[in-house]
């Protein structure tokens, strides 16, 4: 039997520096390495990226001790290789423009002009690599009067907006509340992989590499959408309204009998036949409640009237009811339910992948699901300056092949 030959991955024969630290950098690495692309992680010897300390829990070593391997670090540090390399040395930064010299893109996170500093900043690659993609990713960017100040997810999502419309609102005894994970980080990863691969395809159109400033800060309001164009539009500032949404409705949690119950009625259409389900017809032909705006301005009423009934029998109950009319309805899931529904499995979207020392390590999937070059799970994520003699082996093998060239 003749074996098909192996078809490349989308990105294979690029090769990544990720000198970045945390979640933003960290997350566009993994994902262009899931898509293929040979990722080096830059660490600092001794302590690595500041997410290896993040814990517990940490996967552990043989001996039960615990491991460099974080669970927050495993979530972002996938197919990739890491070495250790000081970069406040002469021979650190001698090792750092020889791997950019056989590299496509660097992603760093560092402060602006750290790296400058240091004789590694984007004016200094260039001199090695004219063509180099160079993504920066810092807090508030590299302009602007906010520009030396330090950005964490956190503090972004305070100052971006996002926590100003997140929690219930102050007559339901609400305040400002983060998002439960740190989404501004990961959103500036999807801005970040989204501008190296547009600067890539402009570098093989004409030859010429580029610098991307993005910011945590920038990225964090590009994404307040709708919650930004609405106020762009009336003048009015949105506030916090829980799990309500400011434009659709009804488009929310409401309690049940024995817990929460999302329902998402996207239209008039869907709405009569979400009264029908829940046994109350009559509350798609109230003036109030007709039209998706009429519902909007009269959600108080609305949702008194929803509460009242839907308190009469269970969420799995409701969830079929719903389903079974066509109405999108889903109960509130917790973490550890999501990740063992069949449906989660049945996409993929927990993956194993097996450490050095043998034993498996579980991680969360990739959700592209492409036909022709899907994406491979092929490394674990690495353990600090574990792969030093093959990349240093790699660096010289290319070295060589460029002076006989």
């Amino acid at each position: 039997m003749v074996e098909k030959p192996r078809t490349p991955a989308s990105l294979e024969g690029l090769r990544i520096l990720d000198l970045s630290r945390i979640l933003a950098g960290p997350t566009a690495a993994q994902l262009l390495a899931d898509l293929g692309a040979d990722v080096i992680k830059v660490e600092r010897p001794g302590v690595g990226d500041d997410t290896r300390s993040w814990g517990p829990p940490f996967v552990p070593n043989p001996d039960g001790s615990d491991s460099d391997l974080s669970a927050y670090f495993l979530s972002a540090n996938r197919n990739k290789r890491s070495i250790a390399i000081d970069l406040a040395t002469d021979e650190g930064v001698d090792l750092m423009k020889r791997l950019v010299a056989i590299s496509d893109v660097v992603i760093e996170n560092y402060k602006p002009g750290d790296l400058a500093r240091r004789g590694l900043g984007y004016e200094d690659i260039r001199a090695v690599k004219p063509d180099i993609v160079w993504c920066a990713i810092s807090g508030f960017g590299q302009t602007g009067p906010y520009a030396d100040r330090t950005g964490y997810d956190f503090l972004i999502q305070a100052m971006g907006g996002i926590m100003s419309i997140t929690g219930e609102p102050d007559s339901a005894g609400g305040r400002p509340l983060k998002v439960g994970l740190g989404i501004a980080d990961v959103m500036c990863g999807m801005y970040a992989t989204t501008g190296i691969l547009a600067a890539l395809r402009h570098r093989d159109r004409t030859g010429e590499g580029q610098y991307i400033d993005l910011a945590l800060y920038d990225s964090q309001v590009a994404w307040l959408i709708n919650a930004a164009t609405n106020h762009l539009v009336s003048g009015k500032v949105p506030g916090r309204i829980g799990n309500r949404h400011p434009n659709i409705a009804p488009y929310q949690t409401f309690r049940t009998a024995d817990g929460d119950i999302a329902v998402a009625v996207g239209n008039d259409t869907q709405f009569k036949r979400f009264c029908a389900a829940i046994d109350a017809p009559d509350m798609a032909e109230d003036i109030r409640f007709r039209r998706n705006r009429d519902r909007v301005i009269n959600i108080d009423a609305l949702d008194q009237r929803i509460t009242c009934l839907l308190a009469t029998d269970t969420a799995e109950n409701w969830e079929t009811r719903l389903l079974t009319a066509e109405v999108p309805a889903g109960r509130v899931a917790t973490i550890e339910q999501v990740l063992s529904n069949p449906h989660t499995l049945a996409r993929e979207m927990v993956v194993e992948l097996e450490q050095a020392d043998g034993e498996t390590v579980r991680l969360l999937g990739n959700p592209l699901k492409m036909s022709a070059t899907p994406v491979r799970f092929h490394r674990p994520p690495p353990h600090i300056d574990q792969h030093h003699a093959e990349i240093v082996s790699l660096l010289e093998q290319q070295e060589q092949g460029r002076e006989r060239r």
